[in-house]
C-alpha cells in the first residue's frame, strides 16, 4: 500500500516543508488540488448537499504545476500528482509543455491526475467547452502522450489539429495518467484509457467494494485487470495498519492521507493548527501506520 499525502486547503507556504516531511517520512505521493478562482459559481458542486463547495474566498489554490516544480526542487524520493488537475479547462498544448517540464525537473516523478471538471464557471472564463469536456478528455490523452514522446507528432482529431510538430524538453519516461471521479463515465475512461484511478470522496468499505467490482469488470471488458492497475482511493475507516493491509491485498494499491484532519486535542493544544501541526500529525500516521505496513 502507497500512501498520498491530501493537501488540499494547504496555505501556499505550507506546501514546501509538507513535500520535505512526506520525502522524510516515507509517503508516496503529495498532492495538489486544482481551481482557477473562487466566485459565486452559477454550477453546482456536486459533492455536497446544499451545492456549495466547502471551500472559501481566501482558500488558496496554487498553481498545480509551479507548485510541483518547486517541490520537486526540495526533495529527492516522493512523487507529485494533482488531485485532480483539468486538462480539458486549458488548451491542449499549455497542458502538454507544463507536464512535461514538471515530468523532467522532478525526474521523472509526476502523475497527471486528470478529471473532466464540474465548474462551469471556469470553462467559460478560459474560453473552453465544457459541454464536449468528456470527448475531448478522451482525445486529449492519447494526443499528450504522443507529445509527450519527443518525437516529430501530427495529430488530426475532432477537437484537436496539429503538426507534424514536436515539444522540448520531453519526459524520459511515459508520464502516468490516472483518471479522477466516481461516475460510470469516469470509471470507463479510467478502464479503457487510464493508467490508474483516483477516488473523489472518501469511500465506506461497502461502497469501495462496490466501486471495486465495477472498476473490474470494466477493465476486464478491456482485456485488462487490477494487476498493473493503480486504484488510489480514501477509505472511511480508523487509520490503521491492519485495515490498508486488508484493502491493498483487495486491489487497492495507493489511499490518500491527510493525518492533520484526525490530530488529537492534544496535539492541536501542542502544536496549533498550522504547519507544525500538519508534520507532527504525519510523523504520528508514519509511525503507526506506513512503516508497520
Amino acid at each position: 500500500m502507497r500512501f498520498w499525502l491530501g493537501s488540499s486547503f494547504a496555505d501556499t507556504a505550507e506546501y514546501l516543508p509538507l513535500a520535505r516531511a512526506a520525502d522524510r517520512l516515507g509517503y508516496d505521493t503529495v498532492t495538489v488540488s486544482d481551481h482557477v478562482f473562487y466566485a459565486e459559481y452559477e454550477a453546482a458542486y456536486p459533492y455536497s448537499k446544499t451545492g456549495k463547495p466547502p471551500y472559501r474566498a481566501e482558500t488558496h489554490w496554487p498553481d498545480v504545476w509551479v507548485t510541483i516544480g518547486a517541490m520537486a526542487a526540495v526533495t529527492e524520493r516522493v512523487r507529485f500528482a494533482p488531485n485532480v488537475y483539468i486538462p480539458v479547462a486549458r488548451d491542449f498544448f499549455t497542458v502538454a509543455k507544463a507536464v512535461s517540464t514538471a515530468s523532467v525537473l522532478s525526474g521523472g516523478r509526476v502523475t497527471l491526475g486528470a478529471g473532466v471538471g464540474w465548474c462551469k464557471d471556469e470553462f467559460l472564463q478560459t474560453g473552453q467547452d465544457f459541454h464536449t469536456r468528456g470527448r475531448r478528455l478522451d482525445e486529449m490523452i492519447p494526443a499528450l502522450r504522443e507529445v509527450w514522446r519527443g518525437e516529430d507528432v501530427e495529430h488530426h482529431g475532432e477537437f484537436f489539429d496539429f503538426g507534424p510538430l514536436r515539444i522540448a524538453p520531453a519526459p524520459a519516461a511515459p508520464v502516468p495518467v490516472y483518471i479522477g471521479g466516481d461516475s460510470d463515465h469516469a470509471l470507463r475512461r479510467a478502464a479503457r484509457i487510464g493508467d490508474g484511478w483516483i477516488g473523489n470522496r472518501v469511500y465506506s468499505e461497502e461502497a469501495l467494494e462496490a466501486l471495486l467490482v465495477k472498476l473490474e469488470g470494466l477493465l476486464a471488458a478491456h482485456g485488462r485487470s487490477l494487476d498493473g492497475f493503480d486504484v488510489v482511493a480514501p477509505i472511511a475507516a480508523m487509520p490503521s495498519a491492519e485495515l490498508y493491509r486488508k484493502w491493498r491485498d483487495r486491489g487497492v494499491s495507493s489511499t490518500l492521507a491527510a493525518p492533520w484532519w484526525t490530530a488529537t486535542p492534544r496535539e492541536k493544544e501542542k502544536y496549533g493548527t498550522g504547519v507544525e501541526l500538519k508534520i507532527a500529525t504525519m510523523e504520528r500516521f508514519a509511525d503507526e501506520v506506513i512503516h508497520r505496513i
